[in-house]
């Protein structure tokens, strides 16, 4: 062929008026739709946007379709977007083939797909830098130094031993010689990897982040992640010095200095004094949050412009800015739905992608040393995890859990893996079955996690933490949880009920110690915190003005209580399905005997239905399922305003139809009787029929416990009780709002024996079934009362 002979160009679609340059090369991004006429359908894939269009339809079919199985036995998402990508990989649909040649010669198909999955890779690990709690991170000991030292360097070691291990049995043909023992240390590099964001990731999937399992887990890995990214830069500096060139390995090292230096001294004084400028309760200005975005996205392309992985500059930014509100409230609500629903799952089906399981099964015996390497360094780092949790004295459960979790891996070692093929350092064949061993890792570990680690057995009830058998000589321990300002009032009122001044009549009446938890929904933040207000300590005060106003208030109520009361303050910042484990987790280290919490339920001044929060219904529904002792929930519709009285008295009343929960009830109103403000009715509901007595043994000891009340209290001015039969349940209906409309506070208890009582009918229609048969009735929107009700669970016995 001579130089004057010109081969015809390639076929393409005919380009538009909107026409881009990518290199020197021009292609549509768009087409005009019905409005262009095409010779085939086929060509509308030619144009960009189409084309990326079809590939996420293809890739989000693929998830939900995975997923749909999966999530029945409990698999995490995260397995389905791995699936998805291997359905689409190049041993069934071949995506990336498909879309290889359908824009042009020089520019695949698959490139902008390629952009949008590093964009969400870049995004997400930013934002997991952003929500991770720094304190707790780095908030090290002796133990978790001890334990994430010995995870790295043991797995490390014994990784590189085998580096040169039959380096005369490697097939020429699958890799260079001199390019095997690189390949190895790849592996070995990533096993001894646990890094910050991945575990992160994981202990907010396992909802443990703000048990002390999972606060050790996160400081193990910020400890192992460091020292891991300390050795990789000096590995990469050493193999670049060798292998490619001196200067460029002393460009790269003196570049990351240079960014970790503008990220500690630019870039976080900058995001602080964002934070100090931003007045409390007003957003952060946009521009800030497209700065920041833009700051990580730069982060990311400067440390991949150094040879170094493209996610590091962006989870380096995301570290150096200040978690919470406002800036990280801010961008979390910005950009996490949109990153972590859209992107995130699109990254992560491109990087499956890339695999070729094909490939991997032709080159097995090629690659069965590598298979060797791995299993075998997943057992010397579990047990290099699991050794020094032993030696520090870790319960061997937790010990067992946590080097479970050392050996998880995640999205950024799949980055490590993509980042090792473009750089030959790992072959194709080796990088399926890494992608493989991160998809089984990714769906047995949290698996096994769940099994052996449950939140709600450090729960149980070994101890009787209730009010009933609670000693005559203890204090009364409440722990009152408060989510908006509106709950203040209520709480308060109750507890004015409750406490009673000292004097010569009630002089051996024992102190009621309170603790007020102030639950704030976490956002901008990944950890929950507990703040104390004690006033002997230095922590710092809540944001929060409301939390300051309700401080307040219980502040004052203390003082005018001060001889019978105690009241000491937390605030939570938790996240929603999070909160009921951190109010478990602090009445079990306050040793209450109940736990006070709305019901969500909101009424306006004039008694009438206002609005519902489902999120404190839901948390009260955890909450009952799982506390430690009893638990109260309050639907408060303000009976201290409902009515003009001459005198202060409040009417209480007690509904008793039997069963431990009642008793419960009966057990708190003791301690309103000696008030004098309150004049006490208990009404016990009968059905009418003889139980039989010999097999049920609550009925024998709700006969006991009436009959100790009458006798003790027959003869006081403020007690009265009553007796009613009732039949089926519109009699209890009926029933139940007589008494309502005779008290200004009903206490009953929320379950009930079935053979107590008939509650036909009653059952299908509550609105709220966490607070019971009764108390829904009395929390009733239709119910033409301002009563309230306190509806009481006995510590419950966990199986």
């Amino acid at each position: 062929m001579t130089d004057s002979q010109v081969l015809p160009p390639a076929p393409r679609p005919r380009l538009s008026n909107a026409e881009v340059c990518y290199g020197a090369t021009f292609f549509n991004i768009s087409s005009y739709g019905i409005f262009e006429e095409y010779e085939t359908p086929a060509v509308i894939f030619g144009h960009a946007l189409p084309l990326l269009e079809i590939q996420i339809i293809l890739i989000f079919v693929s998830i939900v379709l995975c997923h749909m199985f999966l999530r029945r036995i409990g698999i995490p998402q995260f397995v389905s977007y791995m699936l998805a990508g291997f359905i689409l990989g190049p041993q069934l649909f071949d995506l990336v083939e498909f879309s290889s040649d359908r824009l042009s010669l020089d520019v695949p198909g698959y490139v902008p797909l390629e952009g949008v999955a590093r964009f969400g890779l870049v995004m997400f690990t930013f934002l997991m830098g952003v929500k991770t709690n720094k304190k707790a991170a780095f908030q090290t000991d002796r133990r978790t130094i001890i334990i994430a030292v010995s995870t790295f360097l043991v797995t490390m070691i014994s990784g590189l031993a085998f580096r040169n291990f039959r380096l005369d049995k490697v097939d020429p043909l699958y890799m260079p010689l001199r390019l095997a023992p690189t390949e190895r240390t790849v592996i070995a590099a990533v096993q001894a990897l646990t890094l910050l964001p991945v575990i992160t990731h994981l202990v907010y999937e396992l909802k443990i982040p703000n048990s002390e399992l999972g606060r050790i887990a996160i400081s193990i890995a910020a400890i192992n992640d460091l020292i891991g990214f300390i050795t990789l830069i000096c590995v990469s500096y050493v193999g670049t010095y060798r292998y490619v060139s001196p200067n460029i390995a002393n460009r790269d090292m003196i570049a990351m200095i240079i960014l970790v230096l503008v990220i500690l001294f630019i870039v976080k004084p900058t995001a602080q004094r964002i934070v100090d400028i931003t007045p409390e309760g007003k957003p952060v200005p946009r521009i800030y949050l497209y700065a920041t975005i833009m700051t990580a996205i730069a982060a990311s392309i400067y440390s991949e412009f150094f040879n170094q992985i493209h996610v590091l500059g962006a989870f380096l930014v995301g570290m150096a800015i200040p978690d919470g509100p406002p800036l990280g409230s801010a961008l979390e609500a910005k950009f996490e739905s949109l990153v972590t629903n859209i992107f995130f799952p699109i990254s992560i089906a491109v990087l499956t992608m890339k695999g070729d399981v094909l490939r991997a099964l032709y080159l097995f015996d090629d690659i069965s040393f590598n298979i060797v390497l791995v299993i075998l360094t997943s057992v010397v780092k579990w047990t290099a995890t699991f050794v020094p949790c032993m030696i520090c004295k870790l319960p061997m459960n937790e010990s067992v859990i946590i080097a479970t979790i050392m050996n998880y891996k995640g999205f950024v070692d799949l980055c490590f893996l993509d980042g090792a093929v473009k750089k030959k350092n790992l072959t194709q064949a080796t990088y399926t079955f890494m992608t493989i061993y991160v998809l089984l890792n990714a769906g047995i570990l949290p698996t096994i996690v769940k099994a052996l680690y449950d939140p709600k057995r450090k729960y149980i009830g070994y101890v009787k933490r209730d009010i009933m058998h609670l000693k005559s000589n203890s204090d009364l321990k409440i722990l009152t949880c408060l989510h908006k300002p509106d709950n203040t009032s209520g709480v308060i009122s109750l507890l004015k009920l409750i406490s009673l001044p000292l004097n010569n009549e009630n002089k051996d009446r024992r102190v009621i110690s309170v603790t007020t938890l102030y639950l704030v929904k976490l956002v901008g933040r990944m950890f929950p915190i507990l703040i104390p207000h004690d006033k002997r300590s230095k922590a710092r005060s809540p944001q929060n003005s409301y939390i300051q106003t309700m401080m307040l208030a219980f502040n004052e109520f203390q003082q005018e209580n001060w001889e019978s009361m105690t009241i000491n303050s937390f605030t939570a910042y938790s996240h929603e399905d999070l909160m009921d484990q951190d109010i478990c987790n602090l009445a079990l280290d306050q040793l209450t005997s109940m736990i006070i919490v709305p019901s969500g339920r909101r009424w306006s001044p004039d008694g009438s239905y206002e609005s519902e929060d489902i999120m404190i219904r839901r948390v009260n529904a955890s909450l009952l399922d799982r506390a430690p002792c009893s638990i109260g929930v309050l639907n408060y519709r303000g009976y201290l305003k409902g009515k003009k009285r001459t005198n202060s008295t409040i009417n209480v009343g007690v509904i008793f139809i039997g069963g431990k929960d009642d008793r419960e009830a009966l057990s708190l109103v003791k301690w309103m009787r000696q008030n004098p403000s309150v004049c006490l009715t208990v009404t016990r509901f009968l059905s009418g029929q003889e139980p039989n007595k010999s097999k049920n043994w609550d009925y024998l000891i709700d006969d006991e416990v009436m009959n100790d009340l009458k006798a003790t209290y027959s003869t006081v001015e403020n007690f009265s009780y009553v007796e009613k039969i009732v039949t089926g349940g519109p009699a209890v209906a009926t029933a139940v709002r007589l008494v309502a409309k005779d008290n200004d506070l009903v206490i009953v208890g929320r379950g009930h024996d079935d053979e107590s009582m008939d509650f036909t009918g009653l059952e299908e229609w509550m609105e709220l079934p966490e607070l019971g048969v009764i108390g829904d009735l009395l929390a009733s929107k239709d119910l033409r009362s301002r009563v309230s009700v306190l509806v009481v669970q006995q510590q419950q016995k966990h199986e």
